[in-house]
């Protein structure tokens, strides 16, 4: 069920408390001059590297939670985020220590393709899913794989390209709607694979050994993500949905085609990948960073295992300093070879999620808050066809749980998904009986 976060009497008390005790922390520490406090809405504790925006100034907290609060004129429009919590926004208050309380938040997922988004049937059983279980945040095509958007775009209208179909007449309403109900809501844009505007711009499109537009499997061309100049597209879109309401921006297919006998506009060196790949998050976070709004990056599964950039411009380590999120898609059919002391992926589905990210989170230094995984809700297609049910569905769940992520995301490609392997909400209890 999607969580609300407005306060009751009892919250409203306790959360005065922890204001008192976090003012009294304050207090406790090596002060300067206008001395504001980012901290746990739940535990009172500072939180640390906060991002905050004044009006339209960035400020960030120390490591004990302590951000600079001169100059800041009352009224003024403050917000802030920090991986791991809800996105805080309010005004600055006058005559009284600034302290932002961050509600902390794990989203559970659903993935909607641009279709299912639109479609009535598909976002309702999404919906009541969500109102049923655990679940409390919707994953949502801003721009998915074919390069459909799907609501009237002013940042597609710029690009000159045509949009043939529509299927949400009303974005905004209908966040509205989504936000009312108290969910975290994540746009997914599919960058680089882009058939659309490669078709537009063949000269900033990927090409073959024989110089023409290559297209992979499925018959779709990518732009070359050494084309800094297209990478337009794909920030105006992020900055629209950001300015739409939604809480996050998930950047997918951000690397290079994994395909070999391909040329790009630059040498196809594992350096110039990754300075690619990278400069593009850095674009896309000064863009976004005045909007409030956390980025993430889909990542192969194997990029949690593999020192190198897998050949497609993602290497762990550099990618990791560039987003608020990390997002393995830990799908153990993916996992063809599977991983060390585990050879058959899908007798392990626990094994394949939980090493994953303690890998990732080992390799990093980050702690599991930074992760948010990809977990499979479809039926196997590399090995023997199985349907990923409940036992497989749970087992996932608990070991991103267990590695301490910030939630997680089930992909069911077609939005069809049922309440397997996923908690169920206890029914409010019956009012007591009034005294005789």
């Amino acid at each position: 069920m999607a969580a609300t976060w407005l306060a009751s009497g009892r919250t409203a008390r306790l959360a005065r408390w922890w204001q008192a005790i976090a003012l009294c922390a304050m207090a406790a520490l090596p002060a300067f001059a206008g001395d504001g406090l980012v901290r746990d809405a739940g535990t009172g504790r500072p939180v640390p590297f906060a991002t905050l925006m004044v009006g339209t100034e960035l400020r960030r907290s120390d490591a004990q939670g302590r951000f600079d609060a001169d100059e800041m004129a009352p009224g003024a429009p403050l917000t802030a985020r920090a991986p791991g919590y809800a996105r805080y926004r309010g005004q600055v208050v006058a005559a009284q220590p600034q302290v932002v309380a961050l509600q902390p938040l794990r989203p559970k997922a659903l993935y909607l393709s641009a279709h299912g988004i639109g479609s009535a049937q598909l976002r309702g059983d999404a919906l009541q899913l969500i109102d049923e279980t655990e679940l409390n945040a919707l994953v949502i095509d801003v721009k998915g794989d074919r390069g459909l958007v799907p609501y009237p775009s002013a940042a597609l209208a710029a690009t000159g390209l045509p949009q043939p179909l529509v299927t949400v007449r009303d974005m905004p309403a209908l966040l509205q709607d989504l936000r009312g109900r108290g969910l975290y809501l994540i746009a997914r844009i599919v960058v680089f694979k882009d058939e659309p505007y490669a078709a537009a711009h063949p000269a900033w499109a990927v090409h073959d050994a024989n110089g023409s537009v290559w297209k992979d499997r499925e018959g779709l061309a990518w732009i070359d993500p050494f084309r800094r100049e297209a990478w337009e597209r794909n920030l105006a879109l992020a900055e629209e949905a950001a300015q739409l309401g939604f809480d996050e921006i998930q950047f997918d297919y951000l690397r290079f085609p994994d395909a070999t006998g391909l040329k790009f506009a630059e040498p196809d060196t594992e350096d110039r990948r990754i300075a690619a790949i990278t400069g593009f998050l850095d674009a896309a976070r000064s863009r976004l960073e005045r909007h409030n709004v956390f980025t993430a990056a889909d990542i192969f599964g194997y990029v949690a295992w593999n020192s190198n950039d897998t050949h497609i411009g993602q290497q762990l380590e550099s990618i990791a300093g560039h987003v608020d999120y990390l997002s393995p898609m830990l799908y153990p059919s993916g996992f063809s070879f599977g991983i060390p002391g585990h050879r058959d992926p899908l007798a392990s589905p626990y094994e394949i999620v939980h090493s994953s990210l303690q890998r990732a989170i080992q390799r990093t230094s980050l702690p599991g808050l930074r992760f948010r995984p990809w977990l499979q809700a479809f039926r196997d297609y590399a090995f023997d066809r199985r349907a990923f049910g409940e036992r497989e569905i749970r087992l996932q769940i608990d070991a991103a749980e267990a590695a301490g992520t910030d939630g997680w995301m089930l992909w069911n490609a077609a939005n069809r998904y049922a309440d397997d392997g996923l908690a169920r909400d206890e029914p409010a209890a019956p009012a007591a009986a009034p005294a005789k």
